[in-house]
């Protein structure tokens, strides 16, 4: 999460000191272009996405009833099979009501899924 963050923050403060660089821009133009590159990132990155994914829905009761585990940036691919395994085609997790995943969000998943599947095995 952390490298997230220092990865956003200096696409930030790029945008904005090419910007500045131009007196004649306003502030607005300058915060619709630091919008259209942090999106262009998140929508580029599937391996950061479902990190967030799993560090908002699944750690919430992870880190409480089984701390062994917890997804990490450091480990969630080597969880990648059993987490396909309980979420499509066991559909156990997440369990409960309360935490549900979107569509997107299982999309996002998926697409980190068969990434780590395609990496892993060379093709």
């Amino acid at each position: 999460m952390m490298v997230t963050i220092v990865k956003l923050l200096i696409v930030i403060i790029t945008t904005l000191s090419v910007n500045s660089m131009d007196t004649y821009k306003s502030i607005e133009a300058n915060t619709e272009k630091t919008e259209f590159y942090v999106s262009s990132y998140l929508i580029k990155n599937p391996r950061e996405n479902a990190f967030q994914i799993l560090y908002n829905k699944c750690n919430v009761c992870h880190h409480k009833r089984n701390k062994r585990d917890v997804f990490t940036l450091q480990n969630m691919d080597t969880w990648a099979n059993d987490i396909e395994k309980q979420v499509f085609i066991k559909k156990r997790m997440p369990k409960g009501k309360i935490i549900t995943l979107t569509s997107n969000e299982y999309q996002e998943l998926l697409t980190w899924i068969s990434s780590t599947k395609t990496s892993t095995n060379g093709i």
